[in-house]
């Protein structure tokens, strides 16, 4: 399906396009704009005073995709005081009242006139790799922000390759997207927020336009033009998700067991740091996946559930990783195309990329989908649910046998922020709720849960994972919980390997029955079973705590103008403690 532009949007009525997307496709539509492809980009690029080059070869399959010249080498640009995402910066043209829309549009085409004073530069891409389900995107920006057009080209797909596809594709009723960048802008407007310098993400989602002024951090463009993406994938009636999601056939294994439960596919929710990726790309959950499966992943970020088509469906064919974790000469470097704020190392007279965060907090690469092995432009329906979930008081993993349960637990998942966003530290210490694990919802919280209800109706099930640890005798001191047993713990659920119980304390919920999970790790219980806490009374206290916080955060969203809705989740969340 394809998006349609401005002009075959509005042509019923041209006064409706909205100013942000006016001022937006003016811009785009200057004849000084130049266009330039992801290779143009890249020669442009590795001129930037901050963009390094390295002796790592660009993964050769992707260099060719782009266009890239013989032995393209990964290109590294390091910002300076913000290196993550910036959520306080966004504003929401649609929630503004009418003064303060005016304000920000005179202010906003202020910034595009003095944009205008440099030299400017555009590219298109698709977004998405299913045939049914491709939007157009073109993104704007300064010649000397080429560095970030290459990535956003790189990290969706250039126009050019897709063009046949999308052009057979059925049109879809939503607008092109439209992305504009400038890094120069500046304001002391205490309007405005400033933390490390001023920012401004400002997002029409109606008209599918998204402006980032003064935000150097590739992230913004990824972010924001996938949470344009997903909204209109809402629109279109798709759940949208910031999750991994993979599909594993058991068909072919010896087991007459195993071998029956076909085909699985199971989805993960959750922020940066709370094992989505590891979940999701893990070659065979820790060697406790059985002989003779096979695998195929859609992503590890963001897809779109159809559930009346019973499919899911990709937007992008990279993997935007952190790097934390991959050392000089991890495997994973070999499918890097592009990388940012890495530290640079000399290694046999080879200057390279060094992860593991040395030189800064969330140092990135955009890495080759081929990482992942086998993948899929759209996989199966979801079966399992998962909601990776930082609160210290659930146990390793929880079944959620009520469906309203089950969405409750995703509109309010507890977490706690991350090095990944540009924020303080009384921040970082907060616990904090982010619906469904999506920072980048700019529609009403109903619309999600009900989209999210919708899944569960359809046939998926629920489960949360902690992935923080567990109340040993407080909040601060836990009990691990390694990823090999979230892994097993996995494998688990893929295969029905666990008998579970009703959990006492929290009606609706049901844990793993003692000897079923015993036989897959020996001594769970006694380490993960509530009755077992030290403390007990102190644990009751905060485990009520918990969920009274979560009901008070889903009385206080927009859900409070779908009553019954809202009773539905608020009612599910009733501990006992």
């Amino acid at each position: 399906m394809a998006s349609r532009a401005s002009h075959d949007y509005y042509r019923d009525d041209m006064t409706r396009m909205p100013p942000l997307r006016s001022i937006a496709q003016t811009l785009c539509l200057d004849r000084r704009v130049r266009k330039v492809t992801a290779a143009e980009a890249y020669a442009l690029a590795r001129k930037q005073h901050d963009v390094m080059d390295t002796d790592l070869p660009v993964y050769p399959p992707a260099a060719r995709r782009l266009g890239l010249p013989e032995g393209a080498t990964v290109i590294d640009n390091c910002h300076g005081r913000i290196v993550g995402r910036t959520a306080k910066a966004r504003r929401f043209y649609n929630r503004m009242e009418p003064s303060e829309r005016r304000k920000v549009e005179a202010d906003l085409r202020e910034a595009v006139y003095e944009m205008q004073r440099y030299p400017l530069i555009k590219a298109e891409a698709i977004l998405g790799l299913d045939a049914d389900l491709m939007i157009k995107a073109t993104i704007v920006t300064t010649e000397d922000d080429a560095v970030n057009v290459f990535n956003w080209l790189a990290n969706f797909t250039p126009y050019e390759e897709l063009a046949e596809v999308y052009a057979k594709s059925p049109v879809l009723p939503i607008p092109d997207i439209l992305v504009v960048g400038f890094n120069h802008w500046t304001t002391r407007d205490p309007y405005y927020h400033n933390e490390g310098g001023p920012q401004l993400a400002l997002v029409d989602e109606e008209a599918n336009v998204i402006f980032n002024l003064g935000m150097r951090y590739f992230g913004e463009r990824k972010k924001g033009t996938l949470t344009l993406a997903w909204t209109s994938g809402m629109r279109l009636g798709m759940a949208a998700c910031h999750g991994g999601i993979k599909e594993i056939d058991f068909s072919g294994c010896q087991d007459a067991e195993v071998q029956a439960k076909g085909k699985r596919s199971i989805a993960f929710f959750g922020l940066s740091g709370t094992g989505k990726s590891s979940h999701t790309n893990s070659h065979d959950n820790g060697g406790t996946l059985p002989a003779g499966f096979s695998k195929v992943v859609l992503h590890d970020d963001a897809f779109q559930i159809d559930c009346a088509g019973k499919v899911c469906r990709v937007w992008e064919p990279t993997l935007f990783d952190k790097t934390d974790s991959r050392p000089l000469g991890h495997p994973d470097w070999r499918y890097t195309i592009s990388a940012m704020n890495l530290a640079l190392t000399e290694n046999d007279g080879k200057v390279l990329p060094l992860g593991q965060d040395v030189r800064n907090p969330n140092g990135r690469a955009l890495i080759d989908r081929d990482l992942l092995g086998a993948y899929v432009n759209r996989c199966a329906f979801p079966d399992i649910m998962v909601w990776l979930m930082k609160d210290t008081c659930l146990p390793p993993v929880v079944r959620f046998a009520d469906r309203g349960l089950a969405v409750a637990m995703g509109a309010s998942l507890m977490t706690r922020r991350n090095l990944a966003e540009n924020v303080n530290e009384d921040e970082l210490k907060k616990l904090v709720f982010e619906p469904f694990a999506n920072p980048f919802r700019v529609y009403e919280l109903w619309k999600d849960v009900e989209a999210f209800l919708n899944v569960f109706v359809a046939g998926a099930v629920g489960y949360a994972f902690n992935s923080v640890g567990f109340w040993k005798s407080s909040d601060r001191d836990l009990r691990n919980i390694p990823l090999a047993t979230s892994l097993t713990l996995q494998t688990a659920l893929l295969l029905d390997q666990l008998e579970w119980r009703d959990w006492d304390l929290l009606p609706g919920a049901q844990i793993p029955e003692k000897e079923s999970v015993e036989r897959l790790l020996p001594g769970y219980a006694a380490t993960y079973d509530p009755e077992n806490v030290e403390n007990r009374e102190r644990y009751l206290e905060t485990l009520k705590d918990r969920f009274h916080q979560r009901r008070v955060f889903l009385q206080n969203s927009d859900l409070h103008n779908q009553p019954e809705l809202l009773m539905k989740l608020v009612n599910a969340l009733m501990a006992r403690a």
